[in-house]
């Protein structure tokens, strides 16, 4: 017990310290979504929805191979859902009600049920994983909910803390802070996570037990594993082993509710050895052997072929759900073209594949958004319909897209956004930026302003002199808009900015050249400061004219 403890909570810890490396690379053995890779049914549905196997998924392979022979060590030893369970179980066990017989073995299909939907809808190319992937939610709920509230309280900490620095002649605290993110669907993400943990009112691992497609899928192959639970024949059947298996694998379930130490749902065992440990008669090993008893049914109506419909029909509902979002009016299997709906808010990450593959490959982890240095990367919500609930888009309004930085495909576990190298990030176009004239401060209010190309780091924004205009005014250069969103991160008009970012032209590739792509559609993203060549017209500094100085020296847009 001690040492399953001990292995748990080092890979719990590796799991934070992955989350962490994320959001501040440092040297580490371990890639930020290591984890993520292990989960099977995330390499499963991704495989089946995108017909792609996702790099380095072979590991969720792994998995599932020791499964066959060990049993469900990963469930265990390894998941980090599963060690949060067991915390959240302890925290909880003064609470928890009897539940032997209310939950029976009729409800852990629901897990296989669950596998099934999941299954049936990635079948016809529509990926439910981010639905119920063990490593999707738990890493989501780190990144949307744990990391925010902790570097919240980490920076109050420290402006409770900078009286105190004062007083100590500590000057240098009254510079430190922490950049606390913020991300939408929050309280979504609370309520779900909160609803799975609250389930160990009921039954330990009740997650475990009855709902994740995961353990499912592994409870199929460790049915037959080799190294599996033994009882001795000095065995007292006193039934504590029973009581103490968190699976509640031991002892069948009877309907008088004895339980027979000899009997192990070999599919349901997790190998956490709490059935060894404690032991009155030291009469449990767990050992490599070639048969043991298994559970029988727990009633003669449960059969195998009521089972076999029941999931034939979950697979059924699931490719029956991705009918309904094949047909859907957001639907981005409708493809380009007249008549097509394309969401205007919906951005995705630079080097994120094309959007019929993107939703087939992305799991929803949230490990992207971690990344993200400027928190520009917010999980969206239905604005482009069910099937890309909790996918990542680029928010410009949060924060613009650093051209000089390839986080997001850095740590993508499926490649639905691709680890570019930053020469060859550089050049994808993600949208383009389009003036809202009735909003700009040049254009509606005849106000000199020039931040939108200040800070444009593709020199997109030309300004010009216009015959209806007393000032210079903006206009967008299609060709050399990346989309980045800076423009309209700094925008001073609040509320909606007179200068928005849109999916328009975004450059998305499943393989090849960026570089070599942008340049063929007569792209000229570019950048690295302003440009030498300017229109005629265009108001710079000293390409085609000085910048016209106010009655207090500035340039227009500044003030003292």
């Amino acid at each position: 017990m001690h040492l399953q403890r001990f292995i748990q909570g080092s890979s719990f810890l590796l799991f934070l310290l992955a989350l962490i490396e994320a959001a501040a690379p440092i040297i580490w053995l371990w890639p930020s979504d290591g984890f993520i890779r292990m989960d099977p049914i995330a390499a499963l549905g991704t495989l089946l929805a995108d017909r792609h196997f996702p790099p380095l998924m072979w590991i969720a392979g792994l998995v599932v191979l020791f499964s066959a022979i060990t049993g469900r060590f990963f469930c265990a030893y390894l998941c980090p859902m599963g060690t949060a369970l067991d915390i959240s179980d302890f925290l909880l066990r003064s609470h928890r009600r009897s539940s032997r017989r209310r939950f029976n073995r009729p409800f852990r299909q629901f897990k296989f049920y669950l596998l099934a939907f999941i299954l049936g809808a990635s079948a016809l190319g529509v990926s439910a994983v981010f639905i119920a992937s063990p490593l999707s939610l738990i890493t989501r709920f780190f990144v949307l909910i744990v990391h925010p509230a902790a570097t919240f309280l980490v920076d109050m900490g420290l402006d409770m803390f900078r009286p105190v620095a004062d007083w100590m002649d500590q000057s240098a605290m009254a510079y430190a802070a922490v950049k606390v993110p913020r991300y939408d669907l929050q309280w979504t993400t609370l309520i779900i996570i909160f609803g799975l943990f609250a389930g160990g009112l009921w039954a330990p691992r009740f997650w475990c037990r009855y709902l994740c497609p995961s353990g499912a899928l592994l409870a199929l192959f460790a049915r037959r594993s080799v190294f599996r639970r033994k009882v001795l024949s000095n065995c007292t059947q006193c039934g504590w082993c029973a009581k103490k298996c968190p699976m509640g694998a031991i002892g069948g379930n009877c309907k008088d509710g004895s339980a027979n130490a000899g009997i192990t749902d070999h599919a349901e065992c997790i190998v956490c050895l709490s059935c060894v440990n404690g032991c009155p008669s030291q009469s449990v090993r767990f050992a490599f052997q070639a048969k043991t008893r298994s559970i029988a049914p727990a009633s003669p109506s449960e059969t195998v072929s009521a089972q076999r419909r029941r999931i034939l029909m979950a697979g059924l509902s699931g490719a029956a759900s991705a009918l309904v979002s094949l047909t859907g009016l957001k639907s981005p299997h409708a493809g380009p073209g007249p008549g097509s709906i394309i969401p205007p808010g919906v951005i995705r990450p630079p080097g994120a594949v094309p959007e019929k593959a993107f939703l087939a490959r992305c799991i929803r982890c949230g490990a992207c958004m971690q990344a993200c240095p400027t928190n520009s990367l917010q999980p969206l919500g239905l604005n482009a319909g069910l099937s890309a609930l909790f996918s990542p888009v680029v928010t410009p309004r949060r924060g613009p897209c650093d051209p000089s930085c390839n986080a997001c495909g850095r740590v993508c576990p499926t490649g639905a956004v691709a680890p570019l190298p930053i020469m060859e990030k550089r050049w994808v176009k993600m949208g383009t930026a389009r003036i809202v004239r009735e909003k700009c401060l040049a254009w509606e209010l005849g106000k000199k302003c020039l931040i939108c190309d200040e800070v444009c780091p593709f020199d997109a924004v030309e300004l010009r002199r216009h015959p209806e205009r007393s000032i210079a005014v903006p206009f967008i250069d299609e060709n050399r808009c990346a989309g980045c969103g800076y423009c309209e991160h700094f925008c001073p008009v609040r509320a909606t900015p007179a200068i928005i970012v849109g999916p328009m032209l975004a450059l998305r590739l499943t393989g090849g050249s960026y570089q070599a792509a942008a340049r063929e559609r007569g792209y000229t993203l570019e950048p690295g400061g302003k440009s030498q060549r300017r229109p005629p017209g265009h108001i710079g500094p000293d390409r085609s004219g000085p910048i016209p100085l106010d009655e207090n020296g500035l340039p227009p847009g500044f003030t003292e």
